[in-house]
């Protein structure tokens, strides 16, 4: 397992900006996926972007493409979601989780699937308001 802890989230006003954090515990981060997910109040838990191990390829949602950029730094074990013009229906608890399975081949359709990550943040609250 791993320990996974995000941060960043908070308060913004429609059209700002915030930047998500999840750090990783463990020296085996670099050689896994990672994915960002979100669950609103009544609603289900949503995919919202992931980054292959090296970086090299990421996906994101319909809903946040264009807007929304996910990165990785294998030296720091973290994995970053950078949220730029936000709107007030991005508002949910932000969870970061990873995929333990090492140097995967990155599949859009498979990486969006909750099921197919191991390990899961505590998440951090986004609140956007109008």
């Amino acid at each position: 397992q791993v320990l996974l802890v995000e941060s960043g989230g908070g308060l913004v006003q429609a059209g700002g900006s915030l930047r998500l954090s999840c750090a990783a515990s463990g020296r085996t981060f670099s050689s896994y996926a990672m994915g960002w997910f979100r669950q609103a109040p009544g609603k289900e838990r949503e995919f919202v972007a992931a980054v292959s191990w090296s970086g090299g390829s990421t996906y994101y949602s319909d809903s946040v493409k264009g807007r929304f950029t996910i990165s990785r730094d294998n030296g720091k074990n973290t994995v970053y979601l950078q949220m730029n013009s936000l709107k007030p229906e991005d508002t949910a608890v932000y969870y970061c989780a990873a995929d333990l399975v090492p140097y995967t081949t990155f599949s859009a359709s498979y990486y969006s699937q909750a099921d197919k990550y191991d390990s899961w943040g505590q998440g951090t609250q986004v609140t956007v308001s109008s």
